[in-house]
């Protein structure tokens, strides 16, 4: 059997991955000024930096936003498409060996995604992720770097941006720490510095869609998530999401290649039978 490539595409951003033998290999991303220059980019680059040769690669798939503007085989090699959730899904499952749980793909917006066992669905998403970063990052910090922008936050305390339980009770309130969120950005200044508007806009959105995804696992019997996605790459993960998995009591899991989990899950496809 050859080397099926799974292939995320995004408006700009590509990431790529290689299945050998079930496992996958070598995952990179590229980013490009529109998705087939990014595509045609990061297969070509693949194929060179791993010594792949054209006839070793048995299937393409495709998934993700850009992949609609892909209407021929990639380089003469049957290409296939899978729908995103699903990529979502199986990737993430692969990565965390979790067959139940709430697939938590975020992107420009966040997705949410139910995996139990073989029934895969999408459950609704909301409009916050690395696009609102981004935004927000423009508007307030004249920049969209987002590694500018998290290395910004690391130097700030998003205690002087957000009102905390602690600010406004002495003593804590059922089911919430002193340390909990009462506000986001209530306590901001006029005079805030880089560093705490960083903190803070970081952990808006982050805060926002852990617990979105709590709420979206309400009754569903669920209690853990998959984060997918670049965001998931942020150190701030480390910090914010363990404390909301002791306010909400569920488990938060990020996999070892969480920002490429989409591009796996396509690849897992082919075998699986979920192509278009």
């Amino acid at each position: 059997m050859g080397i099926i490539i799974g292939i995320d595409v995004g408006i700009s951003t590509t990431k790529i991955v290689g299945l050998r033998d079930g496992k996958p290999s070598a995952p990179i991303r590229i980013t490009a000024a529109d998705p087939i220059t990014s595509l045609y980019g990061a297969f070509g680059k693949y194929l060179h930096d791993n010594d792949i040769t054209l006839d070793a690669v048995e299937h393409v798939m495709l998934t993700g936003v850009g992949a609609g503007y892909i209407k021929n085989d990639v380089y003469g090699v049957q290409t296939s498409r899978c729908d995103e959730f699903i990529a979502d899904a199986l990737g993430a499952r692969y990565e965390s060996h979790l067959d139940h749980a709430i697939v938590v793909s975020m992107g420009t917006g966040t997705s949410f995604v139910m995996c139990n066992g073989t029934d895969i669905r999408h459950i609704g998403g909301i409009g916050i992720g690395g696009g609102t970063l981004q935004g927000l990052s423009r508007i307030m910090l004249n920049t969209s770097d987002i590694k500018q922008v998290s290395a910004l936050a690391m130097q700030g305390n998003v205690k002087n941006i957000n009102l905390l339980i602690g600010d406004i009770s002495a003593q804590p309130l059922p089911g919430l720490p002193m340390e909990a969120t009462a506000s986001i950005f209530a306590k901001a200044k006029n005079d805030a510095s880089r560093e705490d508007i960083a903190a803070g806009i970081i952990a808006m959105v982050l805060q926002t869609i852990g617990s979105a995804s709590v709420l979206a696992a309400q009754d569903s019997g669920c209690r853990d998530m998959v984060l997918i996605g670049n965001l998931s790459q942020l150190p701030q993960c480390k910090e914010i999401f363990p404390a909301l998995e002791k306010l909400y009591k569920v488990r938060f899991h990020i996999p070892k290649y969480s920002q490429f989990c989409t591009a796996i899950g396509a690849a897992l496809a082919f075998r699986s039978g979920e192509r278009e």
